[in-house]
């Protein structure tokens, strides 16, 4: 028997990836950048056990026996298989497995759960595989953006020419480290299953959307070299109106969609007007909004004005009484008591709670396994 347990983290894309250009292989139609958030504070965990005493593979998540016959996680599954028989523990690959997989925030609501998802079943596959190095365009087979999740910091997942997809795959633009001073909040709008599918979506984009073949061709090219660059220098400004016109442009591709692709809600912009109206304030871009697929919003912005956002975001839509005592998790925040005039009406209990959180490292094994000696969940 083996078993391991590992954490991965979720990734918030700057640059947007919405389109396929092979829906079996997950190839992109364009390049896409994300920041890799800290496993601290939201993550997947997975426990793979490997034994000559299953009689066929299984998997669980969030607690509920689902069917491994996905065919996004036999591929995965198949791939990580295949590489450790040339290059890993031929033995152990040969074993049934069984995965057991949650996640610590709310899955399919927008929030890059299958990313992380993903990348946490590949990375602790590959190690019960024993199989080492990039598993980057194994974890794209399971969900595209997964592919970026396998690393921290910033990261770039190249769109790649082969037919193959060999070349799709995932690099890091810069470590962790590298400025310490970026912060993100997530501001919880809902955390229910959205209507419209990230793959359902996408497909019905690419077959009707107009603005997205623009969009691919003539905007995502430049914006990508402009962010790497950003990214690089630490110019924040540059990196946060890069990030709202990608966001905003993606959800205007979603809209061009037929029938269109609706993610945002009302709660939604008046985030949106919330932030442009801080950064009109301030006189500088000092908060950017950007929004995945779902109605939740992610803000990232520099530590010194956490304090400032946060008192913001409870002033326009102060939590109900019920939602007080956790309405910030994460890092802790102490909201400012000075704020700039803003002209946006309160909003009770519209978000359901603010996670503070910062840019992280890529996946990595821990000691608390999810599954019993047995092989079945705890």
């Amino acid at each position: 028997m083996k078993v391991v347990t590992c954490v991965a983290p979720v990734n918030i894309a700057v640059i947007k990836y919405w389109g396929k250009r092979d829906e079996e292989l997950i190839l992109p139609l364009n390049d896409s950048i994300s920041a890799t958030l800290s496993t601290d504070h939201m993550h997947a965990k997975t426990t793979v056990m490997a034994s000559e005493t299953f009689t066929e593979d299984k998997i669980w998540l969030n607690g509920k026996e689902e069917s491994i016959e996905n065919p996004r996680l036999q591929n995965c599954l198949k791939d990580l298989r295949e590489k450790a028989k040339r290059e890993g523990d031929a033995v152990t690959a040969n074993l049934k497995v069984h995965i057991c997989s949650v996640n610590n925030f709310p899955t399919a609501a927008g929030l890059a759960s299958s990313a992380a998802g993903y990348a946490c079943l590949v990375y602790t596959l590959a190690k019960v595989f024993g199989v080492e190095g990039d598993v980057s365009s194994v974890a794209r087979r399971g969900s595209g953006s997964a592919c970026r999740s396998v690393f921290g910091g910033f990261v770039r997942w190249h769109q790649g020419e082969l037919l193959s997809g060999e070349d799709s795959l995932a690099t890091q633009i810069v470590p962790a480290n590298h400025w310490p001073q970026m912060r993100i909040l997530i501001l919880v709008v809902s955390d229910a299953r959205k209507t419209t599918s990230s793959t359902s979506g996408m497909q019905r984009s690419v077959e009707t959307s107009e603005l997205l073949t623009h969009r691919i061709k003539n905007c995502v090219p430049k914006r990508v070299e402009a962010m790497k660059k950003a990214i690089e220098e630490r110019d924040f400004e540059t990196f946060a109106e890069i990030t709202m016109k990608d966001s905003n442009q993606f959800h205007a591709v979603c809209l061009d969609t037929y029938p269109p692709a609706v993610y945002l809600n009302d709660v939604s912009h008046a985030i949106i007007r919330l932030v442009h109206q801080y950064n009109a304030a301030c006189g500088q871009i000092k908060v950017a909004y950007t929004f995945d697929a779902g109605p939740n919003a992610c803000l990232y912005l520099l530590e010194q004005d956490v304090p400032t956002v946060a008192a913001l975001v409870r002033l326009v839509f102060p939590p109900n009484p019920e939602q007080q005592q956790d309405f910030f998790r994460g890092i802790p925040v102490i909201p400012s008591v000075i704020l700039p005039p803003i002209n946006e009406p309160p909003q009770v209990g519209k978000i359901r709670y603010v996670i503070h959180t910062k840019v992280g490292e890529g996946p990595s094994q821990v000691d608390d396994h999810l599954l019993s000696e047995d092989g079945q969940p705890k």
